[in-house]
């Protein structure tokens, strides 16, 4: 591997973020990870966009959050995006902590699966362009 396959955002959730209980609605946090997951995409000029220009579409077909702690208005969160698995899926696992305190806040996971955009068949492989973007060998 040649370089580290993460990359880590700050946000702070906003008040139209938040449920009646005044903590962020947790469908919110799927959004969070959107914008990670984008900026990790983009760090290797592979963001959806460029997906698109090479003929894949990769749609989420996983996901798995675990809420340990509510985030609130103000709050100041660094989230972390890395990618683990990029051989037959993009998995991407997620790491929420508090900027201030370096708390556990959340953690997660999504799976992304390489469609050919001309066929609209899922590939069981990823396709080489995501290994040359990512800077990865393949065994």
């Amino acid at each position: 591997m040649t370089t580290e396959l993460s990359h880590e955002i700050e946000l702070t959730p906003a008040f139209h973020d938040l449920d009646p209980m005044e903590v962020v609605w947790h469908g919110n946090y799927v959004r969070y990870l959107e914008i990670a997951r984008c900026a990790l995409l983009a760090r290797f000029d592979y963001d959806y966009p460029q997906m698109r220009a090479s003929g894949y579409a990769w749609p989420v077909v996983d996901m798995r959050l675990k809420y340990v702690r509510p985030l609130v208005y103000g709050q100041r969160v660094r989230l972390r995006a890395r990618i683990v698995e990029w051989e037959n899926r993009l998995k991407i696992d997620y790491r929420m902590t508090d900027a201030d305190s370096g708390e556990k806040l959340n953690e997660a996971w999504t799976i992304q699966v390489a469609v050919g955009l001309d066929s609209g068949e899922m590939c069981y492989v990823c396709p080489p362009v995501l290994w040359e973007k990512l800077g990865v060998e393949v065994a």
